[in-house]
């Protein structure tokens, strides 16, 4: 079979080479929106007299025709015809003959292939985003159920201050919501139509950029030709977002892990989202949160791998940005799944409420708040710090917690210590005075909520 762009050549390929050289096995993804762009362009194609308008329908029907069989599955590819956009011409012009010849006219397979990462880009973008705003929705359910659930919040890993399990999912919102809007920003950048810019300096024909930009659903056209081929920030932006995606889930996993270990004993994850071990009949291991955790490794290395494939190259389009798209489309896979799944495990975890209350009661979380006692009583911060760190000392090594201290105990340490300090340091009064925007207690929670559902509201 004679390659589309063999006219020059007088040897035939190696057939390692060909093979190496071949990307059909993993660009054939973008069989839908190449066969778009190629339907767009040919249509102006006739507007623009470019092509006769005879030819131009006959193209775009062939085109159409292609895309009708591949969802039927009847579409087989050529690796001999290398990649996407070549397969395509060449099944077209076995359909409708010489006509299809005159399709490639006025573009390059440089701006071709821009103008379907960007296409595929873009739909990629708005499923992730959906993918997000899913898992958000089910913290959120969470933290309705949830806003008096008392549990043990950390610093380094060790316990520090009352919280609400509610509080705890509506944390974990802000760093999805986060996430959206980070792939917003890339949709922004993604949103521009590069078909026109040809091999790198445009074309000699009158091409009407803009209706084509139009008739794909494209906010404008890329503004310079050389850039327009060889840009692939948009790419490297959207593993980026999915990079931190990735690191939020995997953080929120490991705690999940922990959170179900025996030493800790407050969570436990479906069975559906465990596995048992071949040898040891007791086991039930956290394998879908674990699989999440290291696959995010396998997301920053896509990131690390573009970065530093384009780290070196001139202008405009060389071959090395061929590796783009393996790991660009086994990011969006993996995150996909990532997210569902996550999804799917959250929703049916169970918390142990009353050993999270247990937990959220040991350690002396309520350290800060008898100190804030005492503040509010007249005492420097700094003093009053160090009183009751005395008093921590002295409960760790008798065993007892600050409540368990009598009154007149308490006033040995300090004499503005009065009967009412019980009230101020009990793990419900502790997580009700944190009231202000952002705290825990059960009203700011609930704002916290409405305002979340609110942003959620604008994607629908």
């Amino acid at each position: 079979m004679s390659k589309l762009w063999g006219g020059r050549f007088e040897q035939e390929p190696d057939k390692l080479a060909e093979i190496f050289n071949a990307s059909i096995s993993f660009d054939s993804r973008l069989l839908a929106q190449d066969i778009l762009g190629s339907i767009a362009h040919a249509a102006m194609l006739g507007r623009q007299g470019v092509v006769p308008q005879e030819d131009a329908d006959k193209i775009v029907a062939g085109l159409k025709s292609i895309l009708d069989d591949a969802a039927e599955g009847k579409i087989h590819f050529s690796e001999e015809d290398e990649d996407i956009h070549m397969n395509v011409e060449r099944l077209l012009t076995a359909r409708i003959g010489e006509v299809g010849k005159r399709l490639h006219t006025g573009r390059s397979r440089n701006d071709q292939v821009a103008l379907d990462m960007r296409l595929y880009m873009l739909g990629a973008i708005d499923s992730t985003i959906d993918e997000i705003i899913d898992l958000c929705e089910a913290l959120i359910k969470i933290a309705e159920k949830n806003l008096n659930t008392i549990i043990p919040a950390y610093t380094h890993l060790q316990k520090a201050q009352p919280s609400t399990l509610a509080h705890y999912m509506m944390a974990y919102c802000e760093m999805f919501r986060r996430d959206i809007l980070r792939f917003m920003d890339c949709s922004i950048r993604t949103d521009s139509m590069p078909l026109g810019s040809g091999a790198l300096c445009a074309t000699t024909y009158p091409l009407d950029r803009d209706f084509v930009a139009e008739e794909l659903g494209f906010s404008g056209i890329t503004p310079n030709s050389l850039d327009a081929v060889s840009d692939r920030d948009f790419l490297i932006e959207y593993l980026s977002s999915a990079s931190i995606c990735m690191m939020h889930l995997s953080r929120f996993c490991e705690e999940l892990i922990l959170w179900s270990t025996g030493e800790f004993g407050v969570l436990s994850i479906s069975d559906a989202y465990s596995t048992g071990s071949s040898i040891m009949p007791q086991k039930k291991n956290p394998d879908m949160a674990e699989l999440i955790r290291g696959k995010t490794g396998r997301v920053y290395g896509a990131l690390m791998g573009l970065l530093t494939v384009m780290k070196g190259l001139p202008l405009a389009y060389n071959k090395d940005m061929q590796e783009d798209k393996e790991g660009v489309f086994d990011t969006i896979d993996t995150l996909s799944i990532c997210l569902h799944l996550f999804t799917k495990m959250i929703k049916t975890a169970t918390f142990n409420k009353e050993k999270l209350y247990q937990s959220a009661g040991r350690g002396f979380t309520n350290a800060t708040d008898a100190a804030d006692y005492l503040v509010k009583k007249g005492m420097p911060f700094r003093d009053a710090h160090e009183v009751i760190g005395k008093i921590v000392l002295y409960c760790e090594k008798n065993g007892l917690a600050i409540a368990d201290l009598p009154h007149l105990q308490l006033k040995e340490f300090s004499e503005l210590f009065d009967e009412d300090v019980y009230d101020s340091i009990s793990l419900e009064a502790c997580v009700q005075a944190r009231n202000i925007p952002g705290g825990p207690a059960p009203e700011s929670v609930k704002k916290h909520i409405r305002e979340m559902k609110k942003f959620l509201k604008t994607f629908k």
